[in-house]
């Protein structure tokens, strides 16, 4: 998965864990590590598809506009990646057997990974998110005790 793709998913989850918050790329930038910079382009393509949406002058950033259960994590590498599940072989008039097998499997596992995140919406993450928060949290009370 590309670093767009990765940053506008980190992003979504942000904005969409609390859609009434407006919170800056600079803020988003620091929590994952990555350039506000970097990040403002892949928010504003974002934008653009209508799940986020920018506010301008003081205590403006972004905000949450999409539908979380329908925003999937196709959808989103879809905008930064090709998502084609053909896989190409060079030559395949002289493709060895061997080369087809691995052409064949190849695309196999590309079709599952793209309809693995098909499945996935942001707030299925967001569950995930929580489930694990839920889980440190444990793990830290019990470590304390």
């Amino acid at each position: 998965m590309q670093k767009s793709s990765r940053l506008a998913i980190y992003a979504l989850i942000e904005l969409a864990s609390n859609p009434d918050r407006q919170i800056s790329a600079a803020e988003i930038g620091t929590k994952y590590r990555v350039s506000s910079h970097h990040l403002a382009k892949v928010l504003l393509t974002l934008g653009r598809e209508g799940w986020v949406q920018s506010i301008r002058g003081v205590g403006g950033g972004y905000s949450f506009t999409g539908n979380a259960k329908r925003i999937t994590l196709f959808d989103i590498i879809s905008l930064f990646e090709n998502t084609s599940t053909a896989c190409k072989l060079d030559r395949p008039e002289n493709a060895t057997d061997e080369e087809w097998v691995l052409f064949d499997v190849s695309k196999e596992i590309n079709e599952i990974s793209m309809s693995t995140y098909s499945s996935i919406s942001i707030a299925t993450l967001l569950k995930q998110v929580e489930r694990r928060q839920v889980s440190v949290k444990k793990v830290v009370e019990t470590v304390k005790n």
